[in-house]
């Protein structure tokens, strides 16, 4: 089983509080993973809406549902979060959102998701659908945040 990485970089005009609030909120994902229908589980285990231990369902088009927990979050800085169950052909599969200020006053974000499954030939395929919709998806939240 082969590991393969989406990665996406992006450069928000908001500034990096705003974005990390949008984007460690499990109720916008939606906006992020277009078709996608994402539904809050758990929030986190240290008190926080969104913090370490919070989850999310997500089911993709007919593809039986999974879950996602945040495993660690550092404010205004980074997000870890993996698949912790469900039915799912991918594994060991974990994302993470790096955050930083731009010289302009906006955000830096830096997306990488690991894809890796035991089906041959399916983590390349969700990496690249994943990469596109991601990065197709980012000015839209942009453009969400400006307004």
């Amino acid at each position: 089983m082969r590991a393969s990485w989406v990665h996406v970089t992006y450069d928000f005009t908001a500034p990096v509080d705003k974005v990390f609030e949008y984007l460690a909120d499990h109720d916008n994902l939606e906006n992020v993973f277009k078709g996608a229908k994402i539904r809050r589980l758990s929030d986190g285990n240290d008190g926080t809406r969104n913090g370490p231990g919070s989850s999310r369902e997500l089911r993709i088009g007919p593809l039986l549902p999974f879950v996602e927990t945040t495993e660690e979050v550092v404010p205004n800085e980074k997000i870890v979060y993996r698949i912790t169950g469900g039915t799912t052909p991918l594994r060991h599969h974990v994302g993470i959102q790096l955050f930083s200020s731009t010289p302009s006053g906006g955000t830096h974000l830096d997306y990488r998701i690991r894809v890796a499954s035991a089906i041959p030939g399916l983590g390349p395929i969700v990496r690249a659908g994943l990469q596109k919709q991601i990065a197709d998806a980012l000015p839209g939240v942009d453009r969400a945040l400006a307004s």
